[in-house]
């Protein structure tokens, strides 16, 4: 295959792990096959269609429509049929609610700031039917502060070298990802160039709690390990589990 963009690249590189894991904790769950489920920033569709592939009636929203079109492209594979939507998760105005909606892969981390945060919680809970669910993941300051500064991570095979170096970031909580890929490109005999700076922000347990009651959600749950574990100090990634109040 001959790639030929950042987007196709890394999506190449997600552990298949973290979306079979989603989805046993969706399952979890018990939603009934006549859901409606919203999936916010479902990137390459992985998520999506395998929602699909198990019956659900889901939608994928995402910002980028290089994601969207891998999304479309992994749907297709599957031969599975997904409504796939392109906007910002800060106005979800235009479309229509839904009995579930999630966010996983730390997505809702890439939010510049609480205000942004807040606005999400908001529209999410304005477009979740009346005792909706609200499922979602974030990692943890412990994660910011003490296991990504300083990390690294290489890959290399006969076609491609990539390289992952995280720093601390200018915030509180907050993270800088450098992502640089060099790829063959066979027919010049070269090494092409594409990078990218991610950069993620977290914020402690309790702003989260008190972002979400303060849009309204109830029973909010808070778990480790896609729900199998309570959290501790070490915890990685936390996930969420909300009510429409």
């Amino acid at each position: 295959m001959i790639y030929t963009t950042f987007a196709q690249l890394y999506d190449q590189l997600m552990d298949q792990d973290i979306y079979d894991n989603w989805i046993e904790y969706f399952k979890d769950q018990n939603f009934s096959l006549d859901s409606k489920v919203l999936d916010l920033a479902c990137g390459s569709g992985r998520f999506t269609t395998m929602l699909a592939k198990d019956g659900y009636q889901v939608t994928g929203f995402d910002l980028s429509e290089e994601m969207l079109s891998l999304a479309e492209q992994n749907a297709r594979k599957q031969g599975v049929e997904v409504l796939l939507l392109s906007g910002n998760m800060c106005d979800l105005s235009d479309i229509d609610k839904y009995n579930v909606i999630t966010c996983g892969a730390d997505s809702l981390c890439y939010l510049p700031d609480a205000d942004s945060l807040q606005k999400v919680f908001k529209e999410v809970y304005d477009h979740l039917e009346d005792n909706g669910t609200f499922l979602f993941d974030v990692i943890t300051p412990y994660k910011t502060d003490v296991v990504y500064p300083g990390y690294m991570y290489n890959y290399s095979d006969v076609d491609q070298d990539f390289m992952w170096t995280s720093y601390e970031g200018e915030y509180e909580h907050s993270v800088e990802h450098d992502l640089t890929f060099f790829v063959l490109d066979k027919k010049q005999n070269m090494y092409r160039k594409l990078n990218e700076l991610h950069k993620e922000r977290t914020y402690p347990l309790e702003t989260y709690q008190d972002l979400l009651r303060s849009q309204g959600f109830k029973d909010i749950e808070v778990s480790a390990n896609f729900g199998k574990d309570k959290p501790s100090e070490d915890t990685e990634r936390w996930f969420f589990k909300c009510k429409k109040g």
